[in-house]
């Protein structure tokens, strides 16, 4: 009797969504305030990290909510007969489970390439070294931007336009940083900051000090990734010398049969 209840309601349940009865695309749309408290600081950066600066995040974020809803309107349907206090924790479980999958599977990407990524800011920031040596920082990081990384032309943009404005203080800077928090970006963009607002008789004096901070960042990238090669020649080798222990072990035993079969 549970199964035909069940299969009753999907069914309703479809015939309402596609009869325009149920809208789950409006349901979300209606609340998008309320379930953006749920949007993780740095989804929005893993996820550009991974697809690319083209990727639509409102819509991303969007289909991990709709996943998440299907999956415990589902749960309501299987439990409808005993449903309790129990069964709905357990469906809100499942679903905060289903809505947190992809922004895990995103966290290991940027985990197992970090080096790279991270290695993508110390490099367009000696390219923006040579520019402040001529021109103000904020012309420096408007002419940068045909150059830099993809990932971060949006929030260079963003940068510049805050700056245009008549934004002098340190919150453009931050949110730059905040919105890709690469290793250090933080105080990279805030001695960025110290050095627009420096005068022109020390900024010889705070280029050097930043191209310091630069090359220190460049060394950690360099030493990230020669670690990651040694780790994984390491891996490779212990891998091959299990294999061959396996290997020999198999041919100790095939040998130990065969003189006991003889």
């Amino acid at each position: 009797m549970q199964i035909e209840i069940i299969i009753i309601a999907l069914i309703v349940f479809v015939v309402m969504t596609v009869g325009g009865q149920i809208n789950i695309n409006q349901l979300i749309s209606d609340n998008q305030m309320l379930f953006l408290k749920l949007k993780e600081s740095d989804y929005d950066f893993y996820l550009r990290a991974k697809y690319g600066n083209n990727v639509n995040t409102d819509i991303m974020f969007n289909k991990r909510i709709k996943n998440a809803l299907l999956v415990m309107i589902l749960g309501v349907f299987i439990t409808i007969q005993n449903l309790n206090s129990v069964t709905i924790l357990i469906i809100v479980v499942v679903g905060y489970f289903v809505y947190k999958m992809q922004y895990s599977d995103l966290k290991r990407y940027y985990n197992s390439h970090m080096h790279e990524i991270d290695a993508m800011l110390p490099h367009y920031l000696k390219n923006l070294e040579i520019l402040i040596q001529h021109y103000t920082v904020p012309v420096a990081i408007g002419k940068s931007m045909a150059d830099a990384p993809d990932i971060f032309k949006d929030g260079l943009q963003e940068m510049i336009d805050a700056i245009n404005s008549g934004d002098d203080s340190i919150e453009p800077y931050m949110e730059f940083a905040r919105r890709y928090p690469v290793r250090d970006s933080m105080r990279m963009m805030r001695l960025l900051y110290r050095l627009s607002l420096g005068r022109q008789e020390r900024k010889q004096e705070q280029i050097i000090a930043f191209s310091r901070s630069i090359s220190s960042l460049q060394q950690k990238a360099r030493e990230t990734r020669y670690k990651n090669r040694l780790e994984k020649m390491e891996g490779k080798t212990m891998q091959m010398l299990i294999c061959t222990g396996v290997g020999m072990m198999v041919l100790l035993i095939l040998a130990v049969v065969q003189l006991m079969g003889i």
